[in-house]
């Protein structure tokens, strides 16, 4: 059966996130429907990273088994299948071989933005709305000290037998007038964790939290409370990145490993 990958772009205002759910709205639900309306059969699609309620994304990537190679106007013929329109698959390609959407992804990145002081309400569904001023240098301090691999426990919301362990790859700040954007790129995030990577900078950033105590939060063995997690809308899904096609499946191979806490200490002494 040919492997056929989905580029997509979707507001994840109105969706209860991206897994299917009972009764429920969601990314996955709606666009399994139009799959099956177009190719008339029930088909599952596996996502490069399953975002939460209210988060958006701009350069999620699918794949789907189907019988046949894509009709060249498939993605066409199911983002038409979406009458709110906040859905669009903006590319439908037949995959290489050894590709999968979630294992073989090298990296996830998102960006979050955050209004200061004055709000936008044309923003309102693309932003969070902080309304104060934030120091962005201590934010960046904040977040170059959580960059590496780590166990990122204080971070995540915990998911039986899921580990919390991560590669953080980069994580900026940028400010832009009464604007400032994050872009956090990991090798794979665990449940909440950009939002509460998010919210732990913004702490610092108003003084609620030193730069040591966020240092710290990387020896946490559960989530922690001394930082609020941001709201969803700030939220966005904006690449996906893959190694080169004969590495495909080799990378698929490595991202199923558990990783454990022998992984951070070895890192930590390289």
């Amino acid at each position: 059966m040919p492997r056929v990958r989905l580029d997509l772009a979707y507001d994840g205002t109105d969706f209860a996130g991206w897994a299917a759910q009972p009764g429920l709205r969601t990314c996955q639900g709606v666009l399994e429907e139009a799959l099956a309306t177009v190719v008339r059969r029930p088909v599952r699609v596996t996502v490069a990273g399953r975002t939460d309620a209210g988060v958006h994304a701009s350069g999620q990537v699918a794949h789907v088994d189907l019988d046949e190679a894509p009709d060249p106007r498939l993605a066409h013929r199911l983002s038409s299948l979406v009458p709110e329109r906040d859905l669009v698959v903006r590319a439908v390609s037949l995959a290489p071989e050894g590709f999968d959407a979630r294992f073989s992804a090298v990296h996830r990145r998102y960006e979050y933005r955050i209004q200061t002081r004055v709000a936008d309400p044309l923003a309102r569904r693309t932003s969070a709305f902080v309304p104060r001023d934030l120091d962005d240098a201590a934010m960046q301090r904040a977040a170059d000290v959580l960059v590496g691999l780590h166990d990122f426990a204080a971070f995540c919301k915990p998911r039986e037998g899921a580990t919390t362990i991560r590669s953080l790859q980069s994580f900026t700040w940028q400010r832009h007038d009464d604007l400032l954007v994050a872009t956090v790129q990991a090798d794979a995030f665990c449940h909440s964790m950009v939002r509460s990577l998010v919210g732990a900078c913004v702490a610092v950033g108003e003084g609620r939290l030193g730069l040591a105590e966020a240092a710290a939060l990387l020896d946490a063995d559960g989530r922690s409370s001394a930082f609020r997690m941001m709201a969803a809308a700030g939220l966005t899904l904006v690449e996906v990145g893959y190694p080169a096609d004969d590495e495909l499946a080799a990378q698929a191979e490595r991202a199923r490993a558990r990783r454990t806490a022998d992984d951070v200490t070895a890192a930590a002494g390289a």
